[in-house]
């Protein structure tokens, strides 16, 4: 088969590897339908995280389960599945209690970016759809693998509810999917702050009220402007850089709450968390937890994540998928193998 491979930054290719085999009696096989590229890929991408050898790399995956190991009870061969990017087993302590992010028997894809991709924990990992989906709803179903867990994440971590206001720092496929959750969760006033047109426009369309394109002490002012001059009740921080957690705390309210969903790489000055009585909460989603209900809003179409993939690439040309998103010429690449 083929998959993609880092090299070093800014190096990606397509390259032949072996076909994945069961290794344990509660791994599946999937063929993949349809993979993509992260945000989080490009920390490697753009030299920011190590690449200490050439690695297969990707963990956003849709497909049709092809083999199933032994103990494996709720996915069949044949079976349209979604996975979340965070393998887990379903069944220790802190599954049980929904933090299926954390699990104590956790695993990783060894690279999704494939033409087929082992499943660690299938049972704990793989939801199935009912009957194999329209072609449409394919976009919307990979979503689920990630932005669109990670961005629901990111409201439920910081509380939002019906007639809350919020504020999403990032304009990314998260940040625009963690608009989508906040409106989903009854939220009043919905902030997206972005720059970029085309990104303002999902925002919309995924129900934002209100699109802030200035940054900093301006962005703070404006937030502030449109929450009765205190700030949000809720800040989504969608990037995981520095400037973007001090922009969260600038436009939460005190005694708000932060959820914090972009791969940590910055600081945030505990002792104004303190004094403010700003929460902070986080970290990655728990798909598995979140996957059941968002599965069923997809298939409803009540929503529709996959509008955050604009631009649709074959597996061949992953190089030009990672530079479309590193140029941000892209909200996010959709890849077939």
């Amino acid at each position: 088969m083929y998959g993609a491979i880092i090299h070093a930054p800014g190096d990606v290719r397509r390259e032949e590897r072996p076909d994945p085999t069961l290794l344990e009696p509660t791994d599946a096989i999937v063929r993949t339908v349809a993979a993509c590229v992260c945000g989080s890929d490009l920390w490697r991408y753009r030299g920011i995280a190590d690449v200490p050898e050439p690695t297969p790399i990707g963990h956003e995956i849709c497909g049709v389960v092809t083999a199933i190991g032994a103990d494996v009870r709720t996915v069949a061969v044949g079976d349209f599945v979604v996975g979340g990017f965070n393998p887990s087993d379903g069944t220790c302590a802190l599954c049980a209690k929904g933090a299926t992010a954390n699990c104590l028997h956790g695993a990783r894809y060894d690279g999704a970016q494939a033409e087929q991709v082992r499943i660690p924990h299938a049972d704990g990992t793989l939801v199935a759809t009912p009957s194999m989906p329209e072609d449409d709803l394919v976009p919307s179903l990979l979503a689920l693998s990630d932005v669109m867990c990670t961005g629901w994440h990111a409201a439920v971590s910081a509380g939002v509810t019906e007639g809350s206001t919020v504020a999403v720092v990032g304009d990314g496929a998260v940040g625009l999917c963690a608009v989508l959750a906040a409106v989903q969760l009854g939220a009043s006033t919905v902030i997206a702050m972005s720059r970029h047109a085309p990104r303002q426009e999902v925002a919309r369309r995924f129900g934002a009220t209100h699109v802030i394109a200035e940054r900093g002490e301006d962005g703070a002012a404006a937030v502030k402007e449109l929450t009765d001059g205190i700030g949000a009740d809720c800040v989504l921080e969608c990037v995981g850089t520095e400037d973007a957690r001090h922009q969260a705390l600038a436009v939460v309210r005190d005694g708000g709450a932060i959820g914090l969903v972009g791969v940590p790489h910055g600081d945030l000055p505990v002792n104004e968390l303190f004094w403010r009585n700003v929460g902070l909460r986080g970290g990655p989603a728990n798909c598995a937890a979140y996957l059941p209900e968002l599965l069923e809003k997809v298939l409803t179409r009540e929503i529709e994540p996959g509008l955050v993939f604009d631009l649709e690439l074959p597996l061949a040309e992953i190089g030009e998928a990672y530079a479309a998103m590193d140029e941000r010429r892209a909200i996010k690449v959709l890849v077939r193998p």
